[in-house]
């Protein structure tokens, strides 16, 4: 059951997400998949946690003075977790984003009242498929703006807070929630942070508990392969950078590709049989759960994060009209 505890700001409501099996997409497959329902944070998404504790953490070593300008790259989560801690320490948040995320993500940034800059993709690029290219794109203009600002840089893909959110309560909560039985775990990569922060903690509690990075089939860098789809749809994450520096490679047991396909049809399973409506990512990590259950995990108990909520994308074609 959540809190029910009376609380200060929506801030502390932030966590302790329900860990749910999907017994119904499972149903003549060997093993289990257990489901952390991440969407269900203030925010939507699993980047609420790494918001709260980035900031938490500048505040707190002085890096991040009061008032002044937080900003970041953002595929839209990590910004609209943002734009809510922001808003409510009294730090003016500004969120710069590639044009090809969706639109409805920019939209909420803005009702939290972050301020949105929107970031042209390049020439090859399409729109909805934000690639590696699209995101340095971005990063440019994002030192910029820090600079101009004298603002403080939230810097998901680098800052330990990114870690330690997932470290200190998301790995601890799905190991509590399942009460330790956990036999392995996989994880889309983004930045790195909830892989790298959970897998920290699992391995402290099991080390037999194996720990997969998920990517997108065609863009499977970190595994070592060649790009030859770097427009795929799975948003945030699969950028083609070949290192995430929080992620700690001993605690890496392996490499899943999931196909575009794939995503998309995990997805609509989890809101079909499951009634769970998340995006693209969650569909990922759902159909790389299940592959594991196809064959190195047979008959054991596979954890995944939903990641976000599924109305980020109704601009898309993850659900059809």
């Amino acid at each position: 059951m959540r809190n029910t505890t009376l609380l200060s700001s929506v801030a502390e409501a932030i966590g302790n997400t329900p860990l749910v099996e999907l017994s119904r997409i499972t149903k003549g497959v060997e093993g289990r998949i257990l489901a952390k329902l991440e969407y269900l944070n203030p925010g939507f998404s699993k980047k609420d946690r790494i918001a709260r504790q980035i900031i938490e953490d500048a505040e707190r070593s002085g890096e991040l003075q009061p008032g002044q300008p937080v900003v970041e790259l953002t595929s839209g989560n990590t910004g609209t977790g943002l734009a809510i801690v922001c808003g409510l320490t009294g730090h003016p948040f500004i969120a710069v984003m590639s044009k090809g995320n969706t639109r409805e993500r920019a939209r909420m940034m803005k009702a939290l009242g972050a301020e949105v800059v929107l970031v042209d993709q390049l020439p090859q690029s399409q729109p909805g498929m934000v690639s590696g290219g699209d995101l340095e794109q971005v990063e440019r203009r994002t030192k910029e703006i820090t600079q101009e600002r004298k603002a403080f840089r939230a810097d998901q893909f680098k800052l330990p807070g990114n870690f330690r959110a997932h470290y200190l309560h998301t790995g601890p909560e799905m190991l509590e929630q399942s009460h330790h039985s956990i036999n392995a775990f996989c994880d889309f990569a983004g930045t790195g942070g909830s892989f790298a922060g959970c897998a920290a903690a699992f391995k402290e509690a099991d080390a037999n508990i194996q720990c997969y990075l998920v990517e997108p089939a065609g863009c499977a860098v970190l595994a070592g392969k060649r790009v030859t789809n770097p427009n795929h749809v799975i948003q945030g994450g699969g950028y083609a950078m070949p290192h995430l520096s929080l992620v700690r490679p001993e605690h890496v047991d392996g490499y899943l590709q999931v196909t575009d396909e794939e995503a998309v049809a995990a997805a609509r399973r989890l809101a079909a049989e499951e009634y769970i409506f998340a995006g693209f990512s969650s569909g990922a990590n759902v159909a790389a759960a299940l592959k594991l259950l196809g064959g190195l995990c047979r008959g054991q108990v596979v954890a995944v994060i939903v990641n976000d909520s599924g109305l980020k994308y109704l601009s898309t074609d993850l659900y059809q009209e």
